[in-house]
């Protein structure tokens, strides 16, 4: 069987990251940590786990992002096979080479494992997903989703009606328990690291690859147990807003036309819009005080707008 090189970027990881490199240490896997300028104890852990176990640890001076963390950590790794793994995806015992033999049995160039919530259950929704289209952003922006979570587009986009127990092609697996060829990888260049800090960066992985004719699978047998959002948690309201709808637009305008990125940037301005009445009636983001929703509104509207969106 090919080698493996599981790729975790880390970022202020100290609650996970050591029951993530335990999970691992069981696998058949080089593992390679690169570390995004934690302030917290996460680089002291994984030294601490380096005294039992093989671990390269990559220190980089400040936070580059996730892509630029996955691109610098797989030019270190001597795999075959590229396993990026969030610090928060904990591996049950042989997840690894589950994995691994599905994408050898269907001849994948990537594959995503079944990401499981507290439950236990798959996070439906999350683990894969479709590409994104124009109309499964729309009905993101401008709050369908959020009135209507259930709507055909977003049902479709999500895969919520899919069967989860299923091997099956997919087209977009979560970044956070992504597994790709090496030469899948090299074929497309890596990550685009201009997806900063997070946010689209898998995705747009995940479309060049598809483009390119390569087959992308989900492997229900490789488990992991997904808590999430454990670095992005950390943003602050504003930096959320600017980081997601920023690479939003920066997807939209690599792989749609340019009529569909004007409908995007004009829906994504009315959507901010919609949100500030619903501050101003009192029914804003929980995160947020109403003068930081406002303020962080009205820079998503500029973004939309400006030469860097």
């Amino acid at each position: 069987m090919p080698r493996c090189s599981a790729i975790i970027v880390t970022y202020n990881s100290a609650e996970t990251v050591t029951q993530c490199l335990q999970a691992l240490a069981g696998e058949n896997c080089e593992i390679v940590v690169v570390d995004n300028a934690s302030q917290d104890e996460t680089v002291a852990l994984v030294q601490s786990f380096q005294l039992q176990h093989p671990v390269e640890l990559l220190r980089i001076s400040r936070n580059l992002g996730f892509a630029a963390g996955v691109n610098h950590g797989i030019k270190a790794a001597n795999g075959d096979v590229l396993l990026v793994l969030n610090p928060d995806a904990i591996a049950e015992p042989g997840a690894v080479t589950a994995l691994m033999e599905c994408m050898a049995s269907y001849s994948a160039a990537a594959a995503g494992g079944a990401l499981l919530g507290a439950s236990g259950e798959p996070q439906r929704g999350f683990a894969f997903r479709r590409l994104p289209t124009l109309s499964s952003l729309l009905c993101e922006v401008l709050l369908v989703n959020q009135i209507w979570p259930s709507n055909p587009v977003n049902r479709r986009y999500r895969c919520l009606d899919a069967d989860y127990s299923n091997v099956q092609q997919v087209e977009q697996p979560a970044g956070a328990c992504l597994g790709i060829t090496r030469g899948a990888w090299e074929s497309i260049g890596g990550m685009d690291t201009q997806f900063f800090p997070v946010w689209f960066e898998d995705v747009d992985l995940c479309k060049r690859l598809i483009d390119s004719g390569a087959k992308i699978m989900y492997c229900p047998a490789a488990r992991f147990h997904h808590s999430g959002a454990h670095s992005v948690g950390r943003l602050s309201f504003a930096q959320k807003q600017i980081f997601w709808y920023g690479n939003m637009l920066r997807y939209a305008r690599k792989h749609f036309s340019a009529v569909k990125v004007l409908v995007l940037r004009l829906s994504i301005a009315k959507g901010m819009l919609l949100r500030s009445l619903a501050v101003v009636l009192g029914s804003g983001p929980s995160q947020a005080d109403w003068r930081t929703a406002l303020n962080a509104y009205w820079d998503v509207i500029k973004l939309a707008f400006g030469s860097r969106a």
